[in-house]
């Protein structure tokens, strides 16, 4: 039996490997960076990524590039909830990794996305260049060709907090809240 299911998962992650399709997320300077990437001088597309979706249902690849507000993440994790499994996340950037240079000087700063969402791959430069981008799709690439279906459903339960909606307030799980303000 293990025979079959090896089989199946590398000609599955074979193929989900090969064509990531990213979704257009970049709310500041990261977004001009990863804009660059898929120009002429550095061909996303030689990795099957070249084609970027405005539709979470049809991208399987979040590339969080540039500062998340409090505001702005009720949005994100929408995002994130819109799109079909297997879903992965590369945060690009100090300020998405973990609030970057705002992180102490303010308050409407999300801390770093992993407080939001389950985060595959992080770039933390300021900005990154296209070719450290590359480099996180190519090494995610190496990722996803080894993992298992089954593996994957454990990471994402074990990496991303639930979150819910109590009394107009994001909160975790254990009632924390996160972020004030209404959703």
């Amino acid at each position: 039996m293990n025979v079959i299911l090896t089989s199946i998962d590398y000609i599955l992650n074979w193929g989900r490997a090969n064509s990531l399709w990213p979704l257009t997320f970049a709310t500041s300077c990261c977004g001009i960076e990863m804009m660059q990437t898929v120009a002429s001088n550095n061909d996303i597309a030689r990795f099957g990524s070249e084609v970027f979706r405005g539709s979470p249902r049809q991208a399987d690849l979040l590339i969080c590039a540039g500062t998340i507000t409090h505001k702005m993440a009720p949005a994100l994790l929408r995002l994130y909830e819109q799109m079909p499994e297997p879903k992965y996340v590369i945060a690009m950037g100090a300020c998405t990794c973990g609030g970057g240079m705002f992180a102490n000087t303010s308050y409407s700063v999300v801390k770093g996305i992993d407080k939001i969402i389950p985060v595959d791959i992080y770039l933390p430069m300021c900005p990154p260049k296209p070719e450290a981008l590359i480099d996180a799709i190519r090494k995610l690439q190496t990722d996803i060709k080894k993992e298992s279906i089954i593996n994957r459903k454990d990471f994402v339960n074990k990496h991303c907090p639930k979150l819910k909606e109590y009394k107009g307030l994001l909160v975790e799980e254990d009632f924390n809240i996160i972020k004030l303000g209404t959703i």
